[in-house]
């Protein structure tokens, strides 16, 4: 990208004679990442290993975080203390639907809504921690995991019940999400989540110059 005020530096510099274009740095820097982590009922077991997980990658840098049940709130800054207790502590504080319902595809519209085309979504690798019980509408979880789809870089999906032996995404929320997502994997325990944080990190090392990266197409409500 041409520089236009070093290049007209350049110029005074030689008195107006023809120069070279001068053209910006290109910094690069990994995707943005974000993480929606489901603290409902049938998640209760993993909750806390998740938000771990969740303190571990804001603590590392451009990650944001979400929690989703019937209520979708965002709790970056309650994972950015350095303890991890204290962090945990202070999500459980901000987080008024603990082992409640399950709203994805609800939540998941307010989010996009919120922070879709023009927000931290665009560009991004969205990364959703659930089992995938849905209690509203699958179909309206579809329709807003095709729109996540089109704006993220990557859509990763890590649901904890993948390791039981004979599993099959056959629960109505999931079998209408996947279809929409790049990559499911596992979330069951910390070899898990481990892999996980492999599969994150090479999403998002693909690297962005200045300014935020592009989606993958145009978000329609």
């Amino acid at each position: 990208e041409v520089d236009p005020r070093r290049t007209v530096r350049e110029l005074l510099r030689r008195g107006g004679e023809p120069a070279r274009l001068r053209r910006h740095a290109r910094v690069a820097r990994p995707r943005r990442v974000v993480l929606l982590v489901d603290v409902s009922g049938s998640m209760a077991p993993y909750a806390d290993a998740l938000l771990r997980f969740a303190h571990a990658a804001v603590r590392g840098g451009r990650t944001e975080v979400f929690t989703v049940g019937t209520r979708l709130t965002r709790a970056t800054r309650e994972l950015t203390h350095r303890d991890p207790d204290l962090a945990m502590a202070a999500v459980a504080a901000a987080v008024p639907d603990w082992r409640g319902g399950t709203r994805l595809g609800e939540l998941l519209r307010e989010f996009l809504n919120r922070w879709g085309q023009r927000g931290m979504a665009r560009g991004a690798v969205v990364v959703l921690l659930s089992d995938g019980w849905e209690r509203g509408d699958p179909e309206l979880l579809g329709a807003q995991m095709r729109r996540l789809h089109g704006l993220a870089h990557q859509v990763i999906w890590a649901n904890p019940r993948k390791a039981r032996p004979g599993y099959a995404p056959l629960a109505a929320g999931m079998a209408a999400a996947l279809p929409s997502v790049d990559a499911f994997v596992e979330g069951h325990s910390l070899a898990a989540l481990e892999r996980l944080a492999a599969v994150v990190r090479g999403a998002s090392a693909a690297e962005t110059a200045a300014g935020e990266p592009a989606g993958r197409g145009v978000d329609g409500a």
